[in-house]
């Protein structure tokens, strides 16, 4: 007899039907065949069945066995296909009526003993059952709220093989699993760290309210301990609140990784992501012999902080420059090309010269011109022109520092953040970008207007500067920002002027 079940496959973040079928015949030799272009975990699952069924008490006799994964030309990785695997043996054995498993979506890894262990990409797996119409899925107990955040289709949480056998007969009810939405944004986290807590760097901070107003990308250059680092940290702070597409986008990505934790079933806050300045081209932006998202991914509608920037391998750097420019990480293997999104907020910080003091007033600096050249080098034009806003970070002084606790603190920087990105967003509202940092081509002429006198002085600063034409495009993207913040419609000499300011690394190649 041959039984049909459903599962899924994951391509990039998003899953797609996959039909397993299994073909039972006691004629012929003893046998088990599984293909379908299944990979590693996926043909190891037989070991894991064969042993969950008998221990959950179902014998199954000497018989010829034939899997298919259809569609066959499409590679399966993964052990998620343990219990669609079970279940399709145990209808082609009449155990299960076909009729009852039909339209059920299935995936779980199965112990020896049949208990149900977590997988990864319940998410994608259940918006794909309810892109198809299906009755409902049936996932491990563990990957039940993930699952239930798609709204429509049931999403079933099981403990075992045993209770799934008994459900699909009829033989017990199991609840599906319920989250509720609203608790859920109740649970994003309260951030521990405040601008306010930061004295000083005002300038710093002014950036980073463009920055994050607008979406730009931004380095700060400064001396060891001037504070590069903790104000990165609290970027996140100020940001505005993921909408709840957004938060599908980031939770998928989480759940393809690996990486969603299993008491939370939505990313409800923007991702802040790390690296350490070791990691390899393919750890950062993805890939490997069964691609998975790298960092640059995982920080998907947050931000990637990138500290000492200069001592990342130049190959890895160079890697970030199609996904800053296309906000997605385009992956090709010889069967198949994946997508991973990757808009970030890139947030990078560098020291000015190799012994961090060149621009330190109270140290000596021990560096040769060469010396600065090389290290400096290491950031190349081409990566250098997609960082929005160079900002210089100074050593902060005595006075500063003894300073009670800053009037400028995120609650106030995110209001008026929050407030230029709705005039964006109402701007923009026929357009597929929301974002001034995304603007290009007519949309850059048309919402970046300028006159002959503004003109005539960004032409003035062009010539001085050396600025390339991405550079040039940066800073009408940065006055436009500026604009918005100061409830301007129009951008002005002023908003231009600050924005070259911003550009310092320009000034110095």
């Amino acid at each position: 007899m041959i039984a049909k079940v459903s599962c899924a496959a994951l391509m990039g973040i998003d899953a797609f039907k996959v039909e397993l079928e299994v073909d039972f015949s006691r004629s012929g030799m003893p046998a088990f065949t599984m293909v379908g272009l299944a990979e590693g975990a996926v043909r190891e699952s037989k070991e894991r069945v064969f042993s969950a069924l008998r221990n959950c008490g179902y014998t199954v006799p000497p018989a010829r066995i034939t899997v298919n994964l259809a569609p066959a030309d499409v590679r399966k990785e993964g052990s998620a296909y343990d219990l669609p695997l079970a279940i399709g043996i145990l209808c082609a054995m009449e155990i299960i009526s076909p009729e009852q498993a039909e339209g059920w979506f299935m995936a779980g890894e199965l112990s020896l003993t049949g208990d149900l262990k977590s997988v990864s990409g319940v998410l994608p797996l259940a918006l794909a059952a309810r892109k198809e119409n299906g009755k409902g899925i049936i996932v491990p107990a563990p990957n039940g709220r993930e699952g239930a955040v798609v709204k429509d289709i049931p999403v079933i949480g099981a403990t075992d093989l045993g209770q799934v056998v008994r459900m699909l007969l009829g033989e017990e009810d199991v609840e599906p699993t319920a989250v509720d939405i609203d608790t859920l944004w109740n649970e994003r986290r309260t951030h521990r760290n405040d601008f306010g807590e930061v004295k000083g760097q005002e300038h710093a901070k002014r950036a980073i309210e463009i920055a994050a107003a607008g979406g730009h990308n931004l380095l700060f250059i400064g001396p060891p301990g001037s504070g590069k680092t903790m104000l990165a940290k609290r970027i996140p702070t100020v940001l505005p609140p993921l909408r709840f597409e957004e938060a599908l986008e980031v939770t998928k990505i989480y759940s393809v990784a690996g990486l969603l934790q299993a008491d939370r079933a939505l990313m409800v806050t923007r991702p802040f992501r790390t690296p350490h300045h070791t990691i390899s081209d393919v750890g950062l932006v993805g890939g490997g012999r069964y691609p998975q998202p790298g960092e640059t991914s995982l920080a998907h509608r947050g931000v990637l902080f990138l500290d000492e920037m200069p001592e990342f391998k130049k190959n890895v750097l160079e890697v970030l420059r199609q996904p800053l420019e296309d906000g997605e990480v385009s992956i090709s293997r010889s069967l198949m090309t994946l997508k991973y999104p990757a808009d970030v907020m890139l947030v990078a910080a560098m020291n000015p010269c190799p012994c961090g003091y060149m621009s330190d007033d109270t140290h000596t600096c021990t560096c040769t011109p060469l010396a600065v050249q090389r290290y400096r080098g290491k950031i190349s034009g081409p990566l250098l022109d997609r960082i929005d806003l160079h900002v210089d970070v100074p050593a902060v002084p005595y006075d500063d520092l003894k300073q009670s606790r800053s009037e400028v603190d995120s609650a106030t920087m995110r209001s008026r953040i929050i407030a230029a990105r709705d005039i964006q967003a109402a701007r923009y509202a026929d357009r597929h970008f929301s974002l001034n940092a995304e603007l290009d081509g007519s949309a850059l002429e048309e919402f970046c207007a300028l006159t002959e006198t503004e003109h005539g002085f960004l032409k003035q600063a062009v010539d001085s500067l050396g600025l390339s034409a991405r550079a040039y495009t940066r800073v009408l993207r940065i006055s436009r920002t500026i604009a918005d913040l100061a409830g301007a419609d129009t951008i002005t000499a002023d908003h231009l002027a600050e924005a070259i300011n911003y550009r310092s690394m320009d000034r110095e190649r």
